[in-house]
Protein backbone atom coordinates (compact mmCIF):
# COMPACT_ATOMS: atom_id res chain seq x y z
CA UNK A 1 0.00 0.00 0.00
CA UNK A 2 3.10 2.59 0.96
CA UNK A 3 4.41 1.86 -2.44
CA UNK A 4 1.24 2.40 -4.24
CA UNK A 5 0.65 6.04 -2.05
CA UNK A 6 3.74 7.35 -3.10
CA UNK A 7 3.71 6.15 -7.08
CA UNK A 8 0.43 7.80 -6.47
CA UNK A 9 1.69 10.80 -5.03
CA UNK A 10 4.46 10.81 -7.71
CA UNK A 11 1.83 10.74 -10.59
CA UNK A 12 -0.23 13.42 -9.36
CA UNK A 13 2.56 15.81 -9.35
CA UNK A 14 3.88 14.38 -12.60
CA UNK A 15 0.43 15.44 -13.87
CA UNK A 16 0.17 18.11 -12.65
CA UNK A 17 3.49 19.65 -13.55
CA UNK A 18 3.65 18.29 -17.63
CA UNK A 19 0.53 19.27 -18.49
CA UNK A 20 1.78 23.17 -17.07
CA UNK A 21 5.59 22.63 -18.40
CA UNK A 22 4.13 21.65 -22.07
CA UNK A 23 2.84 25.57 -22.12
CA UNK A 24 6.10 26.76 -20.64
CA UNK A 25 8.25 24.56 -22.92
CA UNK A 26 5.94 26.01 -26.26
CA UNK A 27 6.33 29.58 -24.43
CA UNK A 28 10.40 29.34 -23.72
CA UNK A 29 9.76 29.79 -20.44
CA UNK A 30 10.96 26.27 -18.91
CA UNK A 31 13.06 27.82 -16.39
CA UNK A 32 10.14 29.55 -14.89
CA UNK A 33 8.51 26.72 -13.57
CA UNK A 34 12.76 26.41 -12.16
CA UNK A 35 12.59 29.76 -10.40
CA UNK A 36 9.30 29.67 -9.18
CA UNK A 37 9.93 25.86 -7.93
CA UNK A 38 13.29 27.69 -5.35
CA UNK A 39 11.60 30.83 -5.19
CA UNK A 40 8.99 29.87 -2.68
CA UNK A 41 10.88 28.79 -0.07
CA UNK A 42 11.37 32.41 1.46
CA UNK A 43 7.58 32.22 1.42
CA UNK A 44 7.18 28.98 3.62
CA UNK A 45 9.71 30.39 6.51
CA UNK A 46 7.51 33.48 6.63
CA UNK A 47 4.33 31.95 6.56
CA UNK A 48 5.77 29.96 9.68
CA UNK A 49 7.25 32.48 11.04
CA UNK A 50 3.80 34.41 11.23
CA UNK A 51 1.52 31.81 11.95
CA UNK A 52 3.91 29.82 14.11
CA UNK A 53 2.39 26.38 12.26
CA UNK A 54 2.84 24.50 9.28
CA UNK A 55 -0.82 24.30 8.30
CA UNK A 56 -1.17 23.81 5.05
CA UNK A 57 -3.48 27.30 4.46
CA UNK A 58 -0.61 29.91 5.47
CA UNK A 59 2.11 27.65 3.92
CA UNK A 60 -0.12 27.61 0.64
CA UNK A 61 -0.60 31.52 1.13
CA UNK A 62 3.06 32.55 1.94
CA UNK A 63 4.40 30.52 -0.90
CA UNK A 64 2.06 31.31 -3.50
CA UNK A 65 2.44 34.92 -2.77
CA UNK A 66 6.34 34.74 -3.13
CA UNK A 67 5.44 32.72 -5.97
CA UNK A 68 3.69 35.29 -7.81
CA UNK A 69 5.72 37.89 -6.75
CA UNK A 70 8.89 36.17 -8.70
CA UNK A 71 6.95 35.95 -11.59
CA UNK A 72 6.32 39.87 -11.36
CA UNK A 73 9.94 40.64 -10.89
CA UNK A 74 10.95 38.00 -13.47
CA UNK A 75 8.48 40.50 -15.99
CA UNK A 76 9.31 43.35 -14.29
CA UNK A 77 13.47 43.06 -15.06
CA UNK A 78 12.62 41.88 -18.74
CA UNK A 79 10.05 43.76 -20.49
CA UNK A 80 10.88 47.26 -17.93
CA UNK A 81 14.10 47.31 -17.80
CA UNK A 82 15.16 45.35 -20.76
CA UNK A 83 17.30 42.72 -19.21
CA UNK A 84 17.24 39.34 -21.24
CA UNK A 85 15.05 37.52 -19.69
CA UNK A 86 17.23 34.44 -19.12
CA UNK A 87 18.86 36.77 -16.56
CA UNK A 88 15.79 37.64 -15.34
CA UNK A 89 15.02 34.66 -14.27
CA UNK A 90 18.23 33.95 -12.56
CA UNK A 91 18.65 36.92 -10.73
CA UNK A 92 15.63 36.42 -8.90
CA UNK A 93 14.90 33.31 -8.44
CA UNK A 94 18.94 32.60 -7.37
CA UNK A 95 18.01 35.69 -4.72
CA UNK A 96 15.26 34.37 -3.51
CA UNK A 97 16.44 30.91 -3.20
CA UNK A 98 19.19 31.96 -1.08
CA UNK A 99 17.43 34.27 1.01
CA UNK A 100 14.98 31.17 1.64
CA UNK A 101 18.53 28.70 2.54
CA UNK A 102 19.19 31.50 4.82
CA UNK A 103 16.44 32.25 6.56
CA UNK A 104 16.05 28.16 7.22
CA UNK A 105 19.47 27.90 8.07
CA UNK A 106 18.86 30.74 10.89
CA UNK A 107 15.46 29.27 12.49
CA UNK A 108 16.79 25.71 12.19
CA UNK A 109 15.69 24.88 16.03
CA UNK A 110 12.41 26.29 15.47
CA UNK A 111 11.50 25.33 12.10
CA UNK A 112 11.06 21.77 10.53
CA UNK A 113 12.66 22.86 7.20
CA UNK A 114 15.99 21.61 6.04
CA UNK A 115 18.09 22.13 2.96
CA UNK A 116 17.81 18.40 1.75
CA UNK A 117 14.20 18.49 2.25
CA UNK A 118 13.50 21.62 0.17
CA UNK A 119 15.95 19.47 -2.42
CA UNK A 120 14.86 16.48 -2.12
CA UNK A 121 11.56 16.28 -0.48
CA UNK A 122 10.12 13.24 1.91
CA UNK A 123 8.18 11.15 -0.26
CA UNK A 124 8.86 7.93 1.61
CA UNK A 125 6.68 9.17 4.68
CA UNK A 126 3.82 10.58 2.83
CA UNK A 127 1.90 7.43 4.05
CA UNK A 128 2.34 8.34 7.14
CA UNK A 129 0.67 11.53 6.46
CA UNK A 130 -3.04 10.22 7.74
CA UNK A 131 -5.99 12.40 8.69
CA UNK A 132 -7.60 11.64 11.53
CA UNK A 133 -11.35 12.76 11.21
CA UNK A 134 -13.34 9.65 11.31
CA UNK A 135 -14.50 10.04 7.69
CA UNK A 136 -13.12 9.21 4.32
CA UNK A 137 -10.34 11.73 4.39
CA UNK A 138 -9.15 8.34 6.48
CA UNK A 139 -8.41 6.73 4.10
CA UNK A 140 -5.52 8.53 2.08
CA UNK A 141 -2.91 10.74 3.47
CA UNK A 142 -3.30 14.22 3.67
CA UNK A 143 -0.70 15.13 1.11
CA UNK A 144 -2.53 12.80 -1.52
CA UNK A 145 -5.67 14.66 -0.79
CA UNK A 146 -4.18 18.48 -1.15
CA UNK A 147 -2.54 16.86 -4.78
CA UNK A 148 -5.79 15.55 -5.73
CA UNK A 149 -7.30 18.80 -5.41
CA UNK A 150 -4.63 20.35 -7.00
CA UNK A 151 -4.59 17.99 -10.21
CA UNK A 152 -8.60 18.63 -10.49
CA UNK A 153 -7.89 22.34 -10.80
CA UNK A 154 -4.96 22.60 -13.10
CA UNK A 155 -6.76 19.95 -15.55
CA UNK A 156 -10.10 22.28 -15.43
CA UNK A 157 -7.51 25.33 -15.97
CA UNK A 158 -6.21 23.56 -19.13
CA UNK A 159 -9.45 22.10 -20.60
CA UNK A 160 -11.21 25.44 -19.99
CA UNK A 161 -8.72 27.89 -21.21
CA UNK A 162 -7.39 25.46 -23.68
CA UNK A 163 -8.48 27.38 -26.64
CA UNK A 164 -6.75 30.74 -24.66
CA UNK A 165 -3.24 29.00 -23.32
CA UNK A 166 -3.01 27.72 -27.40
CA UNK A 167 -3.54 31.38 -28.95
CA UNK A 168 -1.48 33.27 -26.32
CA UNK A 169 1.30 30.75 -26.60
CA UNK A 170 1.73 30.40 -30.07
CA UNK A 171 0.80 33.90 -31.35
CA UNK A 172 0.74 36.54 -28.80
CA UNK A 173 0.05 39.38 -31.46
CA UNK A 174 -2.85 37.61 -33.09
CA UNK A 175 -4.27 37.17 -30.16
CA UNK A 176 -4.02 40.77 -29.09
CA UNK A 177 -6.08 41.46 -32.65
CA UNK A 178 -8.96 39.40 -31.18
CA UNK A 179 -9.25 41.15 -28.42
CA UNK A 180 -7.76 38.24 -25.86
CA UNK A 181 -5.14 39.36 -22.91
CA UNK A 182 -2.06 37.85 -23.02
CA UNK A 183 -1.51 39.27 -19.57
CA UNK A 184 -4.54 37.75 -18.28
CA UNK A 185 -3.38 34.30 -19.68
CA UNK A 186 0.29 34.61 -18.57
CA UNK A 187 -0.25 35.74 -15.21
CA UNK A 188 -3.11 32.86 -15.10
CA UNK A 189 -0.77 30.20 -16.46
CA UNK A 190 1.85 31.48 -13.20
CA UNK A 191 -0.81 31.38 -10.86
CA UNK A 192 -1.36 27.32 -11.59
CA UNK A 193 2.42 26.76 -11.91
CA UNK A 194 3.04 28.77 -8.23
CA UNK A 195 -0.17 26.60 -6.88
CA UNK A 196 1.66 23.21 -8.29
CA UNK A 197 4.46 24.10 -7.12
CA UNK A 198 3.87 24.98 -3.62
CA UNK A 199 1.39 21.55 -3.17
CA UNK A 200 4.02 19.27 -4.24
CA UNK A 201 7.17 21.01 -2.52
CA UNK A 202 7.35 19.36 0.41
CA UNK A 203 6.57 16.12 -0.33
CA UNK A 204 8.70 15.93 -3.42
CA UNK A 205 11.05 18.73 -3.17
CA UNK A 206 12.30 21.37 -5.69
CA UNK A 207 14.26 18.82 -7.84
CA UNK A 208 11.55 16.36 -8.50
CA UNK A 209 9.46 19.66 -9.07
CA UNK A 210 11.52 21.04 -11.68
CA UNK A 211 12.16 17.57 -13.37
CA UNK A 212 8.21 17.08 -13.87
CA UNK A 213 7.64 20.38 -15.41
CA UNK A 214 10.46 20.62 -18.08
CA UNK A 215 11.36 16.99 -19.06
CA UNK A 216 8.26 15.17 -19.91
CA UNK A 217 7.07 18.10 -21.84
CA UNK A 218 10.38 18.18 -23.63
CA UNK A 219 10.32 14.39 -24.20
CA UNK A 220 6.72 14.95 -26.11
CA UNK A 221 7.61 17.88 -27.50
CA UNK A 222 10.30 16.23 -29.96
CA UNK A 223 7.22 13.03 -30.74
CA UNK A 224 4.41 15.35 -31.88
CA UNK A 225 3.89 18.88 -33.45
CA UNK A 226 0.32 18.88 -31.93
CA UNK A 227 -0.54 20.54 -29.15
CA UNK A 228 -3.12 17.80 -27.58
CA UNK A 229 -1.26 14.88 -28.31
CA UNK A 230 1.63 16.82 -26.17
CA UNK A 231 0.11 17.17 -23.40
CA UNK A 232 -0.97 13.84 -22.90
CA UNK A 233 1.87 12.01 -23.92
CA UNK A 234 3.87 14.92 -21.55
CA UNK A 235 1.80 12.94 -18.69
CA UNK A 236 2.60 9.58 -19.80
CA UNK A 237 5.73 10.54 -19.75
CA UNK A 238 5.55 12.01 -16.03
CA UNK A 239 3.29 8.87 -14.80
CA UNK A 240 6.17 6.47 -16.16
CA UNK A 241 8.67 7.85 -14.77
CA UNK A 242 7.18 7.76 -11.26
CA UNK A 243 6.38 4.55 -11.58
CA UNK A 244 9.92 3.05 -12.84
CA UNK A 245 11.33 6.02 -10.88
CA UNK A 246 10.15 4.22 -7.49
CA UNK A 247 11.16 0.44 -8.30
CA UNK A 248 14.78 1.95 -9.12
CA UNK A 249 14.92 3.45 -5.67
CA UNK A 250 13.76 0.84 -4.25
CA UNK A 251 16.42 -1.57 -6.06
CA UNK A 252 19.36 0.73 -5.03
CA UNK A 253 17.94 2.04 -1.75
CA UNK A 254 18.59 5.70 -2.81
CA UNK A 255 16.41 8.82 -3.32
CA UNK A 256 12.72 8.03 -4.86
CA UNK A 257 12.31 11.87 -5.71
CA UNK A 258 15.98 12.07 -7.48
CA UNK A 259 15.11 8.26 -9.05
CA UNK A 260 12.10 9.85 -10.56
CA UNK A 261 14.20 12.46 -12.12
CA UNK A 262 16.64 10.34 -13.17
CA UNK A 263 14.23 8.29 -15.10
CA UNK A 264 12.40 11.01 -16.72
CA UNK A 265 16.13 12.67 -18.10
CA UNK A 266 16.57 8.45 -19.30
CA UNK A 267 13.72 8.58 -21.50
CA UNK A 268 14.44 11.88 -22.47
CA UNK A 269 17.40 10.84 -23.58
CA UNK A 270 15.81 7.38 -25.56
CA UNK A 271 13.14 9.65 -26.91
CA UNK A 272 16.09 12.08 -28.09
CA UNK A 273 18.14 9.67 -29.83
CA UNK A 274 14.89 7.39 -31.39
CA UNK A 275 12.05 9.91 -31.94
CA UNK A 276 10.87 9.41 -35.90
CA UNK A 277 10.61 12.55 -36.92
CA UNK A 278 13.13 14.25 -34.49
CA UNK A 279 15.46 12.23 -33.33
CA UNK A 280 19.45 12.08 -33.24
CA UNK A 281 20.10 8.60 -35.11
CA UNK A 282 17.10 9.36 -37.68
CA UNK A 283 18.56 13.24 -38.58
CA UNK A 284 22.20 10.87 -39.35
CA UNK A 285 21.61 10.63 -42.73
CA UNK A 286 23.71 6.99 -44.38
CA UNK A 287 26.50 6.83 -46.25
CA UNK A 288 26.27 7.09 -50.01
CA UNK A 289 27.41 4.12 -51.68
CA UNK A 290 27.85 5.99 -54.84
CA UNK A 291 31.67 6.18 -55.71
Amino acid sequence: MDAFLIILTGSLVAICAALLGSFLVLRKMSMVGDAISHAVLPGLVVAYLVSGSRASLPMLVGAALVGMLTTFLIELFHKKFKLQSDASIGVTFTFLFALGVIMVSAFTGKIDLDQDCVLHGEIAYVPLDILVTGTVLDHLPYTVWVLLAATIIVVGFVYIGFKGLKITTFDETYAASLGISTAFWHYALMSMVSLTTVVSFEAVGAILVVAFFIIPAASAYLLTDQLKKMLFLACGFGVLSAVLGYYLAATINGSIAGSMATVAGCLFVITFLFSPKQGLLKRKKPLSTKA
